[in-house]
This record gives structure tokens, sequence and C-alpha cells, in this order.
């Protein structure tokens, strides 16, 4: 079956074959890793069990039901995230989103075979000691990098059909029990959940660290979704997918950090989860890793080819060469602002997008794109500014939401003030 097609072209009706299954084993699937559990980490000395709890509820239930409707789009019109952003800013005007989007794909898939490589050489040093080769950081970063490339030069459709659907989801899911029932055997779960945070995050904040997991996921989910069959499977799929899985990951990051990594150290944290089912458990969650630098290095390789005009599937092991270097000589850093940063740009600018696709032009296609629609962009300016403003000065508020929102309303009134989305034909 061939999995690739241009990103420039729609998939054609006949060849969209994922259903609501499909799209929830893979999302679900995106929802799990290792990133995720990390990222509970970093809200729980700030905010304890229970704030961190409702955090992560708020800002997952947000961020999918964003996240599903900018899938719908991908189903609406059957192009790759980045060509459909051109319905919105214009031919040109998309060149600069899908910049970014490479840039922070790349970094997303170098942080993926980081967090992997970092993780298995401390399962390889508790198994067979610390001199042994199992325990080499450079082993672990060429094979990770190695499978992530394969998976992204196969394409969506043989990694979804044959191998995350048929067998993949059942073992995450094991992993995701056998975790919670550790949890529960070995914590004081009441005690767990009287333990208040330090002060140190405002709930606002935690809410846009917990909404910047799914939001990071907006620029590229199109390039899966455009294979999907129909607009109400992609929507549920996806929503239904990701919240399960992220929430339930992210959650799980939380209360193994307040049980048993109380000082927040990532390596506590892994050897904590490592304890559970002789490490199995962490180990299936650790090559479901693979899959999300799979889809970072595939959509990175989809936005350069909308760029340069080269083949998918030779950018993609380009890409996920690049990624592997990368990974080679950089360590696992903060990247609590690397999130941060990822909200203040595109959470913006899919406001702009699921205004002008929902709104302005009803879910129907423009009758010529044109070379680049002003609107647009200044709305997107104008979410961004706003993102930062709020971040620095009254991050009590938080930013994610008011940025987005803001840019949804300046596209609405400029659009109409600009006769935007009136001469359209359906998608």
């Amino acid at each position: 079956m061939n999995s690739t097609y241009s990103p420039d072209l729609a998939v054609p009706a006949d060849k969209r074959v994922f259903g609501a299954r499909d799209l929830f084993s893979l999302w679900f699937s995106l929802g799990i890793g290792l990133m995720v559990l990390q990222t509970g980490a970093l809200l729980a000395p700030g905010l304890g069990l229970v704030g961190s709890l409702l955090a992560i509820f708020l800002g997952t239930a947000v961020g999918v039901l964003l996240l599903a409707a900018v899938g719908v789009i991908g189903s609406d019109t059957g192009l790759s995230a980045m060509a459909a952003l051109k319905l919105s800013l214009g031919r040109h005007g998309a060149s600069l989103p899908a910049v970014l989007n490479l840039l922070q794909l790349i970094g997303w898939g170098s942080f993926e075979i980081i967090v992997m490589r970092d993780a298995a050489s401390l399962l390889g040093a508790r198994a067979f000691g610390e001199g042994g080769p199992f325990a080499n950081p450079l082993l672990w970063t060429l094979a990770f990098g190695a499978l992530a490339t394969l998976l992204a030069v196969s394409g969506p459709l043989t990694f979804v059909r044959r191998i995350l659907r048929k067998w993949g989801i059942w073992l995450l899911l094991g992993a995701c029990l056998w975790l919670t029932w550790n949890l529960f055997a070995r914590a004081d779960l009441a005690a767990l959940w009287a333990q208040a945070g330090d002060g140190s995050m405002p709930l606002a904040v935690g809410f846009d660290i917990a909404i910047a997991m799914p939001l990071s996921w907006l620029p590229l989910i199109a390039d899966y979704s455009r294979f999907g069959k129909r607009a109400r499977a992609v929507f549920g799929g996806t929503a239904l997918g990701f919240f399960i899985g992220n929430f339930w990951l992210m959650s799980l990051g939380v209360a193994y950090t307040l049980a048993f990594a109380p000082s927040g150290d990532v390596n506590a944290l892994l050897l904590a989860l490592a304890g559970a089912g002789l490490g199995i458990p962490l180990l299936l969650i650790l090559l479901d890793e693979s899959e999300n630098a799979f889809a970072d290095i595939h959509s990175a390789a989809v936005s350069t080819s909308l760029l340069s005009g080269l083949k998918v599937e030779h950018l993609a092991l380009a890409i996920g060469v690049i990624c592997t270097l990368i990974a080679c000589f950089a360590p696992l850093a903060q990247y609590q602002n690397f999130l941060l940063l990822i909200g203040s740009v595109f959470a913006p600018l899919f406001g702009v997008v699921l205004v002008d696709h929902f709104i302005l032009r009803r879910r129907r296609a423009p009758a010529e794109p044109g070379a680049l629609r002003w609107p647009a962009l200044l709305a997107w300016l104008g979410g961004v500014s706003t993102y930062h403003l709020l971040a620095n000065f009254y991050p009590e508020v938080g930013a994610t939401l008011p940025a987005l929102a803001l840019a949804g309303l300046l596209q609405l009134l400029l659009g109409r003030a600009f006769s935007y989305g009136r001469e359209t034909v359906r998608a």
C-alpha cells in the first residue's frame, strides 16, 4: 500500500481509509509517552496532586477539542496541515508557519530521541550494570533514531493500520493499567491527595503547560486526518483517544513524582517507574515514544516537501538523520519554556484558521487562495503579541486561550471587513 501522497494535493476520496478506531488508536498512542510523564512532573511541586489534576483535566479537555476541530479541516480538504494553511494565509503566507513548524518538529523529534536514550540507558544500567553495553547512551541514540526514521519513511497508513491498530494499542493499554495498579498498591493515596503544592506555579500556568501538549500537535494533525473517512469519526476518535492517553499518563507523572521522586529529578522518576512490573510497562511506554518521534519526523518531511518539492520519503530519511545527530550531542534540558513557546506561536495561528474555515468559509475551499492574506497574518500577529504580553505581565490569567480567542476574533472582524471567504467552492 502506498502510504505517502503529495502534501500539496488532496488525498483522493477512495484512499481516505481511517475510521474512528484508527484515529483513536493513533491519538491514544501519541497522547502517551515519557515526555507526557515528565510534563506531569513539572506540575507536581508547584500545584500538588489536586491542583495538577485540575490543570491537566482542563488543559487537556480544551486542547483536544481544538485539536480535533483542526483535524476536521484535514478530512474536509484532504490536504496536509501546512497545505491547508494556504487556504487561510495564502500561498506565500503559509511559508512562515511551514518553516516554524519544521524547526519545532526537528526540536521535538530530537527531544523524543534524547528522552528514549536516557531512559533506556538508565534501564540498561539498572539491569546489566553501569559499564555494560546496554548502558551506552550512543547505542540507544542510534537505535531509537533509526527506528523512528524507519517508521517515518514507511508513512502513516502502514504504521497505523499494520502496527498500532492490530497490537500496539493493546500493549500500551496494558502498560498504563500496570503502572496505575502499581501506584495504588505502593503509594499512600490519601496522603498524596492531601499534599498541597508549594505555590510556585499559578494554576493558569499549569493549564498553559497542560494544554501545550495537545496544541503541540495542531501543526501536523491534518497530515494524518486527511486520510479520515468522515469528519465525525475524525473528531470523535482524535478527541477521545488523545484525552484518555494524555490525561492518564500526565496524571501518573504527577502522582509518581509526589510519591516516589518528590525532588522532581528525572532519573528518580524513571527509577520509580522502572520498579513496576520488572520495568516492562516502562519499556513498552519507552518503545511507544518512538511513535511520537515518527510523527514529528514524518510531518517535518511533509512541511519541507511543501517548501522544496522533494519527496516526503527522502526528506523523512534526511530529517531522521538530523534529529539523531542532534540527539547525539544535545543534553536533555528543561523544556517548560519550549512548551510555552509553542503555544505562543501556534495557538493564535489556529485560532485564525478555525474561524476562517468554520465561520468565514463554512468548511468550503476558496476559489483562489491568493498569494498573501494580510488580514489573517495581522490577526495571527495580534494573537502572538497578546500571548507574550499576558505571559510576561499577567501570568496568573493564563495566555494560551486569550491569545487564541483574540486571534480568532481579529480574523472574524478583518475577514468580514475585507469580504474574506465569500467567493468559495466546495472542498
